[in-house]
């Protein structure tokens, strides 16, 4: 019967064993291809998305229809350093953060909904 100290006592002089040593190189290769995996389907697009978006902001001009994050749609009646004036009513002016711009939708796009 195996006792519990056995178990420890077992584990300890292994330790004590020194493994064989095996090219270094092999060993991270999984973990690089990993890496580049996880960046070519992760953060590339996701770089890519931000960019894009960022784009989009510094392109807003009065009289673009857009959509925000919340999903109200509206018409950029003003806009300013970090925020933008959207009507979304007649009369009924709103303002948002640029960064809550979700999309810029077609002219003629909220007439037609």
């Amino acid at each position: 019967m195996v006792s519990i100290s056995d178990l420890f006592i077992s584990n300890a002089y292994a330790e004590g064993v020194a493994a064989p040593q095996g090219g270094g190189f092999m060993e991270f290769l999984p973990l690089i291809a990993l890496l580049a995996v996880f960046y070519f389907l992760i953060l590339r697009p996701q770089q890519k998305r931000t960019k894009e978006h960022k784009a989009l902001m510094e392109a807003l001009q009065k009289g673009d229809e857009v959509i925000t994050i919340g999903g109200v749609l509206g018409k950029v009646t003003k806009v300013g350093d970090e925020n933008v004036a959207v009507e979304i009513a007649d009369n009924v002016v709103i303002q948002v953060q640029k960064a809550a711009v979700q999309n810029v939708l077609p002219k003629g796009t909220i007439k037609s909904i």
